[in-house]
């Protein structure tokens, strides 16, 4: 069309025509990018380029990549230093010094100026969650504990200490705004509430962040007219997902809203019953405090997930080999009444919807049925198939487990990253602020100020900040992308005489 269109508007008397030739190679991929999503796509490159009409995961790393490094590094002063080093970035990077530089480590932070402003920014949202700021928490809205009914004259004089507990009589006054109580910075009881309140949100959030994973291969089905692959790989994947890890986000959630401070010490144990879960038994522990069931009929209702979960797994072992099989013997495929589709590697059934789809978004076909034609000529291998369908399932139903525990990351380098700030705090600027008042411990203090500054830049802000990254691409990589996205295309690069003659002198003129 634009061929004839070019002819009409030069007024060429020589028809303008194109050849098609037949071919079984996977078309190269295009995406187009711009300064703010380059470096997001870089990421998702950096694994492998994605098949052509594959789903790309880029645009929902945007979003998830720079969370999940904050949920990790989560301090609101940090995030304000690197989202203003960011923000500098961006402010000149039309700077010809910027895009010239030969420095590595300056090209590497400029090229990724837009992810590292991202970065910060989230950093601070999480960091006003946590009520974390260079280790300190920020009072913003006062204190929602009455800390005074705890304890009598004789107890502040004598202890020192503070443990917060909910259960006595008027010291919640109420629910705190956003995010960490501020008082909870002062409590023995600190990292005890904290730990397990991160635990759980990271279990949370893997959850979430896998399930998402396996929904996007739906998209990929659909496209490369797999609709068997729906019903027999789909479908029984989101089912084993979510009847065993999201039952166990459901049984966080509902303890939290089940169980208040009153009764906590009665709420049985989530993790027990998770174990016990698969042991066909209906109690949390033998200690009668925590004999009881969350809900009535748990465990039934338990038994039945675990059942489900089992009948899935041959579903995803058996199905699509046996379907691909009866359908090499004269089956029809679901809504496509083609008989004798093969299939030898795995790649084959993606390139004959591709260049299917294309063809008839040409409104041509005869390339398809040549394609389909060689396919029918090769020979169908039920083992290759059975095998690769098996290590697949295998991977998947392991991978479940050790993903989810994966994503306890989130929590551990959240509690790493907040006690380096707070030994650090503790152990170079608070020891500068007790100097004695005198020109000696001015001295000190300043030398102190600049050891604290130049020790948060270069451990908590950049090998901390390094160390998180790399754990949020992993997060991305094995954890989400592995669900959906198999990184076997390659780049498109457009014809060009300019890369020929540099081609051609480099080969014929060494």
């Amino acid at each position: 069309m634009h061929l004839r269109k070019a002819q009409e508007k030069v007024e060429l008397s020589i028809p303008s025509f194109i050849n098609r030739i037949p071919t079984n190679d996977t078309p190269p991929t295009l995406i187009r990018t711009n300064k703010f999503t380059s470096g997001f796509q870089s990421i998702v490159d950096a694994y492998g380029v994605g098949t052509y009409g594959e789903v790309n995961p880029a645009p929902y790393t945007i979003i998830t990549f720079p969370f999940l490094f904050a949920v990790m590094f989560g301090d609101f002063g940090h995030g304000l230093l690197m989202a203003l080093f960011a923000f500098f970035l961006v402010l000149y990077e039309n700077s010809p010094k910027l895009q010239r530089t030969q420095d590595e480590i300056m090209r590497m932070f400029f090229e990724g100026r837009y992810i590292i402003l991202l970065m910060g920014l989230f950093s601070i949202y999480t960091g006003l969650i946590y009520n974390d700021c260079f280790s300190k928490s920020v009072n913003i809205f006062g204190y929602s504990w009455n800390v005074s009914v705890m304890y009598t004259k004789a107890d502040f004089l004598s202890n020192r200490y503070l443990t917060l507990d909910p259960n006595v009589p008027g010291v919640f006054t109420g629910v705190y705004p956003f995010g960490i109580d501020p008082i909870w910075n002062l409590a023995t009881n600190r990292l005890t509430f904290l730990n397990s309140f991160k635990m759980k949100m990271s279990i949370i959030l893997g959850v979430i962040h896998m399930t998402f994973g396996i929904v996007l291969s739906l998209f990929n089905y659909m496209h490369f007219k797999k609709k068997f692959c729906v019903y027999l790989v789909f479908i029984p994947e989101l089912i084993f997902m979510t009847c065993i890890f999201g039952y166990l986000v459901f049984m966080i959630v509902f303890k939290w809203l089940a169980f208040s401070a009153e009764n906590s010490r009665d709420a049985p144990s989530i993790l027990l019953h998770f174990i016990n879960m698969f042991m066909f038994t209906g109690r949390g522990s033998d200690d009668k405090n925590r004999n009881q069931d969350l809900f009535p009929g748990q465990t039934g209702f338990q038994i039945f997930l675990v059942i489900v979960v089992f009948l899935c797994v041959p579903v995803m072992l058996f199905g699509k080999p046996l379907y691909l099989y009866w359908q090499h013997h004269g089956g029809q495929t679901f809504g496509n009444y083609r008989k004798g589709y093969t299939l030898v590697r795995r790649g084959s059934e993606e390139e004959l919807s591709l260049l299917q789809s294309h063809d008839l978004e040409e409104g041509e076909d005869h390339t398809g049925r040549e394609v389909q034609r060689d396919r029918e000529k090769e020979e169908f291998d039920m083992a290759e198939v059975f095998m690769h369908q098996a290590i697949h399932t295998i991977e998947y139903c392991l991978g479940c487990i050790s993903n989810t525990a994966s994503y306890l990351r989130l929590w551990a380098l959240s509690l790493a990253h907040a006690q380096l700030s707070e030994v650090l705090w503790t152990m170079v600027l608070r020891m500068g602020l007790y100097m004695p008042h005198s020109i000696l411990g001015v001295f000190l203090l300043v030398l102190a100020t600049a050891a604290f500054v130049a020790l948060t830049i270069f451990i908590l802000l950049v090998m901390e900040g390094l160390s998180a990254f790399l754990h949020a691409i992993r997060l991305h990589w094995v954890e989400f992308q592995n669900k959906f996205y198999s990184g076997a295309g390659y780049k498109f690069t457009p014809f060009s005489f300019k890369h020929m003659s540099l081609h051609l002198d480099k080969e014929y003129f060494p």
